[in-house]
C-alpha cells in the first residue's frame, strides 16, 4: 500500500479546508461584503457538496479509473481558482466559488474509494491514513493565521493556490489499484438504498452533521460573547482537531475490538453530551476543554466507523456513489440544514436552546442506529 502517497492527498485536501473554514470569510469581508453576502457565498461550499460528489460518483462507478477522475477534478479546481485574484463583484466571486468547489468537492469521495481498494480487508487502517488530513488542517490553521496577522488577508489566496497545487501533485502520485474494477453482476444501487439498515445509516449520518450546526456556525462568536480572546478561541478549536488526530492514531485498535455500528452509536451519544456542555457551561473552561476533546467522538470515531460501513454497504462499481452519498447527505445536506436551523433557533430562543436541540438531534441519530442497524459481518 502506498501509505505516504495516499496520506499526502489527505494532507493537502484538508489543508484547503483549514484555510477556507476560518479565513475565507475574513477575505470576503476585506473585499467589503456584508454578513449576509458572506454567508451566502460561504453556503456555496455546502450546496456544491450535495450535488458534485454524486455526479462524479456516477462517472467513477460507470467508467472506472477513479484516479483519472480525481486528477481531472483537482486540475480543474486549481485552474478555476487561478481566476479568483482580481475578482471583486458578488456574482463574479459566486460563479468562481461554484465552479472550483464543484470540482474540489468531487475528488475526495473517489479518492476514498481508491484508498479502500488498497486497504483491502485491513479497513481498520483507514484512520492511520486519514489522520494526515487532520494534520494538514492544523498546519494551515496555525500557519495561515500567523501570516494573515503579519501580511493581511490577501495571503489567503496565495495559500489556497499553493494547497490546490499540492492536491493536484499528490493525485499524480497515486494510481488505481490493479484489479480494483469489479466485473461482478450487482443489484441496482436503488435496490441497496431501499435496504432498511442503509436508509437508517444515512439518516444517522445526516442527523450527526445537522447536530453540528450551532458549533460550526456560532462557536467562535458564542465564546467571544463570553469574553474569550481570539487566541483562546483558536486554542480551543485546535484542541478539538488534536483530539481527532490522536483518536485516528489508535482507531485501528478500537475497530479491531468493537463493531463499527457500536462505535457509531457511542459517538452519537457522546456528541449529544458535547453539545449540552457547550450550551450550558460556556463559562467553565475545564468543561469547554473536555467538550472539545469529545470532538474525537463527534467527528473522529464517527467518521472512521461511518466510512467503514459505507465500504461494506457499497461494493465494486457502487463504491464511488456510496462514498458520494455519504459525503453529500452528511457534510452537505446535514451541514446545510444544521447551519440554517441553528441560526433560526439561536435568533429566536438563544444559544442554550440551539445547543439543546442539537443534543436532541444527535440522540435521535443514536436511537436510529440502535433500533435499525444490526451488527453484521459488514462491521468487520
Amino acid at each position: 500500500m502506498p501509505y505516504w502517497r495516499l496520506s499526502a492527498f489527505y494532507f493537502f485536501y484538508f489543508a484547503a479546508l483549514g484555510i477556507l473554514m476560518p479565513y475565507w470569510g475574513l477575505y470576503l469581508q476585506s473585499l467589503g461584503f456584508d454578513p449576509f453576502a458572506i454567508g451566502s457565498l460561504m453556503s456555496i461550499l455546502m450546496v456544491t457538496k450535495i450535488v458534485a460528489p454524486n455526479i462524479w460518483g456516477w462517472l467513477g462507478d460507470h467508467l472506472g479509473h477513479r484516479m483519472l477522475i480525481v486528477r481531472i477534478a483537482s486540475l480543474m479546481a486549481l485552474l478555476v481558482f487561478l481566476t479568483m485574484p482580481g475578482a471583486t463583484g458578488f456574482v463574479e466571486i459566486a460563479l468562481i466559488m461554484i465552479l472550483f468547489s464543484f470540482f474540489w468537492n468531487a475528488s475526495l469521495p473517489q479518492f476514498e474509494a481508491v484508498t479502500f481498494n488498497y486497504l483491502g480487508k485491513a479497513v481498520e487502517r483507514y484512520s492511520r491514513l486519514r489522520l494526515w488530513g487532520s494534520v494538514g488542517f492544523i498546519v494551515t490553521v496555525v500557519l495561515v493565521g500567523y501570516l494573515v496577522d503579519r501580511l493581511g488577508t490577501g495571503v489567503v489566496l496565495t495559500a489556497l493556490l499553493t494547497v490546490f497545487a499540492g492536491i493536484l501533485l499528490s493525485s499524480l502520485l497515486v494510481k488505481d489499484k490493479p484489479g480494483a474494477i469489479s466485473t461482478q453482476v450487482q443489484p441496482s444501487i436503488l435496490v441497496l438504498l431501499k435496504t432498511p439498515r442503509i436508509l437508517a445509516f444515512f439518516a444517522a449520518v445526516f442527523l450527526m452533521q445537522m447536530s453540528h450546526g450551532p458549533y460550526y456556525a456560532f462557536y467562535s462568536i458564542y465564546l467571544q460573547d463570553f469574553g474569550y480572546s481570539k487566541s483562546s478561541i483558536g486554542i480551543l478549536w485546535g484542541i478539538g482537531v488534536l483530539a481527532e488526530v490522536l483518536l485516528f492514531v489508535f482507531m485501528h485498535r478500537l475497530m479491531h475490538r468493537y463493531s463499527a455500528t457500536l462505535i457509531l452509536l457511542v459517538s452519537l451519544v457522546l456528541a449529544s453530551l458535547r453539545w449540552l456542555l457547550i450550551g450550558y457551561f460556556p463559562d467553565v473552561l475545564g468543561l469547554l476543554i473536555f467538550s472539545q476533546l469529545l470532538h474525537a467522538a463527534s467527528f473522529g470515531s464517527f467518521h472512521a466507523a461511518a466510512i467503514h460501513l459505507v465500504h461494506g454497504y457499497f461494493r465494486g462499481r457502487h463504491q464511488g456513489r456510496g462514498q458520494a452519498l455519504y459525503s453529500s447527505l452528511s457534510f452537505g445536506a446535514g451541514g446545510a440544514v444544521g447551519a440554517f436551523t441553528s441560526g433560526f433557533l439561536w435568533e429566536q430562543w438563544g444559544a442554550a436552546f440551539a445547543y439543546t436541540m442539537a443534543s436532541a438531534v444527535a440522540l435521535l441519530g443514536a436511537w436510529i442506529v440502535w433500533r435499525y442497524i444490526p451488527v453484521s459481518k459488514l462491521d468487520n
